[in-house]
């Protein structure tokens, strides 16, 4: 594979999370020299609902079955097998997943998968090193780093999350409130009624383009937030923070649940740049997006770790086939997008089709619930919910 000294690096990927993790992972038999930079030193937390799904682990298994082993050593975590969503009406219905998935705090979880790049590739990781500016020159990319540090490489791939620094400077894009979700999340402990292996979801027709989860991440620590379409937020003028406060004092479920409840810390907000919108560019001459880079976050569940490690993976496979036909356009690149968009983003538009469907009808979902419990239709209503 050709290579060039010219530079200090063939690869650098920005964002060490789980798509900059998987894409080390899936170049370390490439002979590649690949530099992996994040302005955070870690463990560091990352403010998410701490799902990790199944599929990341399916993603993961193809790159070696060993990664997998290790991620399940892990601790603190919880072992999840069955999610339970509460209808605006009240009624619940307890859906059963077939592939094993976990949650764990996304900083004991983040700082597992880059060990695992530490121990199984040549990868060199620049910690506490933010990206100050990038300029893409006709044989290279031109980084400069937050301590004034000069990196030079071929390629660059951000995986640098929902506020890219990387897609700002390459691809930058108005925010798009319709396809972009608010949250907020707070750690507790001391929730009465909470099962290990159960999460649970909490719709109402107060913030129906949305919803409030509770998840078990190990240790008698609770996951609790909410999500939003950021539309509604805005038109409404929705102080989150706020909402969630007062729903668990008086949600007819929650309010008893909570009422010993302990908050670990501060409820913390974060974006959610959804999947499923219209077709944007997510490449170009010497670069890839990933992950929430590339806004590759499931509009119906939240979750994006899976879509992140699946793009992830799909980049690394993208570069190393630009170094083999010393290939680096625009034009090449978009053998990635087609991938992405094949692979992970049909879903995605499935997902966000479905979810504005839903989101103004409370008396469908609390119809959807009401039928599922009928012998014969769960499997349809679960297939449908993904």
């Amino acid at each position: 594979m050709p290579v060039s000294s010219l530079f200090d690096y063939d690869v650098a990927i920005v964002g060490a999370g789980p798509a900059g993790a998987a894409c080390a992972l899936a170049l370390r038999h490439s002979g590649l020299r690949v530099a992996l930079l994040d302005k955070a030193r870690f463990p560091r937390d990352k403010v998410c609902g701490d799902a990790i799904p199944g599929q990341a682990f399916k993603a993961l298994r193809q790159l070696d079955p060993a990664f997998v082993e290790a991620l399940w050593q892990l601790q603190p975590r919880d072992d999840v097998r069955d999610s339970r969503l509460v209808a605006p009406s009240g009624t619940s219905l307890t859906l059963q997943w077939t592939l094993p998935s976990f949650n764990s705090p996304r900083e004991t979880f983040d700082a597992a998968l880059l060990a695992l790049v530490r121990q199984h590739s040549a990868t060199e990781i620049l910690e506490n090193t933010g990206l100050k500016t990038l300029q893409i020159e006709p044989d290279h990319a031109r980084l400069t780093t937050t301590e004034g540090r000069e990196i030079t490489a071929q390629l660059v791939i951000g995986c640098d999350g929902a506020n890219s620094a990387v897609g700002r400077k390459l691809l930058p894009a108005p925010l798009d409130r319709a396809h972009h979700c608010a949250g907020v999340r707070a750690y507790y402990e001391n929730v009465a009624g909470a099962s290990s292996g159960t999460t649970e979801f909490f719709l109402s027709s107060d913030y129906l383009a949305g919803y409030v989860w509770l998840f078990p991440v190990g240790g008698g620590r609770y996951n609790v937030g909410l999500g939003m379409l950021a539309e509604i937020v805005s038109q409404h003028k929705v102080d989150l923070k706020e909402t969630l406060t007062r729903v668990l004092a008086t949600h007819p479920e929650l309010a008893g649940r909570f009422a010993q409840a302990r908050a670990l810390g501060p409820i913390v907000g974060f974006g959610l740049p959804l999947g499923g919108g219209r077709v944007r560019n997510i490449s170009g001459r010497r670069f890839m997006l990933c992950g929430d880079a590339a806004s590759l976050i499931d509009p119906l569940q939240g979750h994006g770790i899976d879509t992140a490690i699946q793009s992830g993976i799909l980049a690394g496979t993208q570069a190393a086939a630009c170094f083999t036909k010393q290939d680096f356009s625009a034009e090449f690149m978009r053998e990635y997008d087609a991938r992405v968009a094949h692979q992970i983003g049909r879903k995605l538009a499935k997902s966000y089709r479905l979810m504005r469907f839903l989101s103004n009808k409370a008396w469908l979902v609390n119809a959807a619930v009401r039928l599922a419990r009928v012998p014969g239709l769960k499997p349809w209503v679960q297939r449908a919910i993904g």
